[in-house]
């Protein structure tokens, strides 16, 4: 598999890996400066020489997975009859620099409701590198058309048309933070219930009044929820400092606290 299909699959597959690249190569070497290798904590694609070289840039890579390192680090060998690894001796007589970065596995963030407020937010958040889930139950907001906007998203943007929002809960991936913010608050409700069921996700926010969430907590016990669990959600949300009440100063104030307390990417 070629190095950019093998980082493409990683990051489909929300696996962590770390893409291994020679830079500079001084006398003789078994690849030039621009060899690429992309490591995982199970598997290797690609090549930077073989040997000792690779063995042991595979070990570094790994050690970086391990330690969730997010800088790149710089590696140096030498591949003389001197320079011994526990991977034995390179004799090719030159010296090799490979940079090792880390291919963290994206932040993904779900808006539940793509009205006004939501598709402002979107356009917020998909200029950030994550992958972005959009559900809404109205197959009239996310038509190609009106998602236009969002062609140019440097994270991923995957699109769920669902007439019971809900169930796209379980179609987003682990760690997922998610804010509801629907057209309709027995929508809201609904999801604010099933995602307290589900113990694969992140954060949960819920767009509204102090009003809206005291009703709402009321209503999830009768549910069946207790404290610790209803405590799992967070509402209202958004940054306090960011006043407003257009979408897309509300969508300011959301995308703002979002990214400064729960993602990191």
């Amino acid at each position: 598999m070629h190095w950019i299909s093998a980082v493409e699959r990683l990051r489909r597959d929300r696996v962590a890996g770390v893409l291994v690249t020679v830079v500079e190569v001084r006398g003789h070497a078994p690849r030039d400066a621009g060899a690429k290798m992309v490591v995982s904590a199970t598997d290797v694609w690609g090549s930077v020489g073989g040997g000792n070289l690779e063995e042991t840039a595979i070990d570094r890579a790994r050690g970086l997975l391990a330690s969730a390192a997010s800088g790149p680090k710089q590696l140096t060998l030498g591949l003389t009859d001197k320079a011994r690894t526990e991977h034995g001796r390179q004799c090719c007589g030159g010296e090799v620099t490979v940079l090792l970065e880390p291919l963290p596995v994206v932040p993904a963030v779900a808006i539940f409701g793509v009205g006004h407020v939501g598709l402002e937010l979107a356009r917020i958040l998909a200029r950030h590198d994550l992958d972005l889930h959009l559900v809404d139950s109205r197959s009239s907001q996310l038509t190609a058309e009106r998602l236009a906007c969002l062609d140019d998203a440097l994270g991923g943007v995957r699109v769920h048309r669902s007439p019971v929002p809900e169930l796209a809960l379980g179609a987003v991936p682990r760690g997922t933070h998610v804010l509801v913010m629907t057209h309709d608050h027995a929508e809201d409700f609904a999801i604010c219930d099933a995602a307290l069921r589900c113990h694969h996700l992140g954060s949960i926010g819920l767009i509204g009044s102090a009003a809206k969430w005291a009703r709402f907590r009321t209503g999830l016990r009768v549910e069946g929820h207790d404290e610790e669990a209803i405590g799992r959600i967070r509402s209202p949300i958004g940054d306090l400092a960011v006043v407003g009440k257009e979408p897309a100063v509300i969508a300011l104030s959301v995308a703002a606290d979002l990214l400064r307390t729960r993602v990191t990417a």
